[in-house]
C-alpha cells in the first residue's frame, strides 16, 4: 500500500508490515517516518538491527548472506537499507526478492532520497507497494506551512497563534528542521501560555534556507516580498551575483520558451529546453511580462557585474529581480495579478 506520512503512525498501530520504503528529499520527514517505523519494530521484538549503507560498488551478496544467517541476539531482526540515489542497479532482483519473499523474521526498511518517475515504476517499488508500504515524502509547501506548524505545536501542547506561524515561516523559508527547532524553543518560553507574534520575534533566528532558485520562482510569480527577502538572504550568505544572475536569466528563458510553446502550439519536441519549469502562478502572468525587456536588463546587469559598463551589481540585481516580480513597472504590462 501507499500511506501518506500522516497516515503512517496509525497504519503502524494496525499492524506491520515486512517491508517498508520511505523516499523523499525532505529529511525532517523522512527521519520521523524511519524512526516511527523502528520504534514499532522495536515494539514488536525485532531487536537486531543491521544498517547496509548502499553506494557504488556495493555488494548485494551481503544482504543475501545476512538474510539467510541465523541472528546471534535476536529472533527477529531488522535490516535497514540506506540508497540514496533510489537506484539499485544489480541489487534491484534483490529488493524484488525480499518484497515478494521476505525472509523469515526479518523487517525490511528501505529510505532513499526521492524517487524519479521511471525508478518510482520499477518492479521492485511496485512490489514494495504491493506486499509491504510505500511512504513517499513530500516537502510542505509555503501555504501549507503555517497549518503544518499548527498542528504539530499542538502536538506539543502548544497553540500557536496564526500571525505568529506566519512569522517563523518568513524566518524559516521552508527549512522543517529549524521550525521544529524554533517550536521545540517557544515551547520552554511560552510556559504554556499561547505562542505570539511578539514572542516570535523575540525569540526566532534567521535559519532561512535559502538558494538562487527559490528567488527566481518568486520573482517569476509576482512574489516581490518574498523575492527581495530572499536576494537579501543570498547577499548575507555571500552568494555571488553572476549565480544570481543566471538562475534569473534562467527562469526568463523558461517563460520566454513556454509562452512561444503557447503561441506556436508546440508542446512537444521541437528542441525546447526542459531545465527551467516556471511555477503555475509564473505561467498565469506570462502573458502580460516584458519579457524582451527583462532579458535586455539582464544582459546589461551581466556587463555592470563584469565591469564593461559602470554601475553597481548588486543594484542591478534587485532591478531585474523586482522588475520581474512586477514591482517596478507602474503599467499593465507589470504582469501583476491577483493570486
Amino acid at each position: 500500500m501507499r500511506l501518506s506520512a500522516e497516515q503512517l503512525s496509525a497504519a503502524l498501530k494496525r499492524g506491520l508490515h515486512h517491508v517498508y520504503l520511505v523516499s523523499g528529499d525532505e529529511p525532517l520527514a523522512v527521519g520521523e517516518c524511519a524512526d516511527a517505523i523502528r520504534a514499532a519494530a522495536r515494539a514488536e521484538g525485532y531487536a537486531d538491527r543491521t544498517v547496509f549503507f548502499i553506494e557504488r560498488g556495493f555488494s548485494w551478496d551481503e544482504v543475501r548472506h545476512s538474510a539467510r544467517a541465523l541472528s546471534l541476539f535476536a529472533d527477529r531482526r531488522l535490516f535497514e537499507l540506506r540508497m540514496p540515489s533510489g537506484k539499485p542497479d544489480k541489487g534491484a532482483q534483490v529488493l524484488l526478492e525480499i518484497a515478494t519473499q521476505p525472509p523469515p523474521d526479518v523487517l525490511t526498511l528501505i529510505v532513499t532520497d526521492k524517487l524519479d518517475r521511471k525508478t518510482s515504476e520499477a518492479p521492485w517499488v511496485r512490489a514494495v507497494e504491493k506486499h509491504g508500504a510505500w511512504i513517499p515524502v513530500w516537502p510542505v509547501s509555503a501555504e501549507a506551512l503555517p497549518a503544518w506548524l499548527e498542528r504539530r505545536a499542538a502536538s506539543l501542547g502548544l497553540t500557536l497563534e496564526a500571525p505568529a506561524a506566519r512569522l517563523i515561516v518568513d524566518r524559516v523559508e521552508g527549512n522543517l528542521l529549524a521550525a521544529k527547532q524554533e517550536l521545540e524553543i517557544l515551547a520552554l518560553l511560552a510556559d504554556g501560555t499561547a505562542i505570539s507574534e511578539s514572542l516570535v520575534m523575540r525569540t526566532v533566528g534567521d535559519s532561512a534556507r535559502y538558494d538562487v532558485f527559490q528567488l527566481a520562482e518568486a520573482a517569476a510569480a509576482g512574489d516581490a516580498a518574498r523575492a527581495l527577502r530572499v536576494l537579501t538572504g543570498l547577499r548575507g550568505e555571500g552568494t555571488e551575483p553572476t549565480l544570481i544572475l543566471w538562475a534569473l536569466v534562467r527562469e526568463l528563458r523558461g517563460l520566454w520558451q513556454a509562452r512561444e510553446r503557447d503561441r506556436t502550439g508546440s508542446h512537444s519536441g521541437g528542441g525546447w529546453s526542459q531545465v527551467a519549469k516556471p511555477s503555475p502562478r509564473a505561467l498565469r502572468r506570462v502573458e502580460k511580462m516584458p519579457l524582451a525587456a527583462l532579458l535586455q536588463e539582464a544582459a546589461r546587469a551581466d556587463r555592470t557585474i563584469k565591469g564593461i559598463v559602470p554601475g553597481d551589481a548588486w543594484s542591478s540585481i534587485v532591478s531585474l529581480t523586482m522588475g520581474m516580480a512586477g514591482a517596478l513597472q507602474a503599467t499593465r504590462d507589470s504582469g501583476r495579478v491577483a493570486v
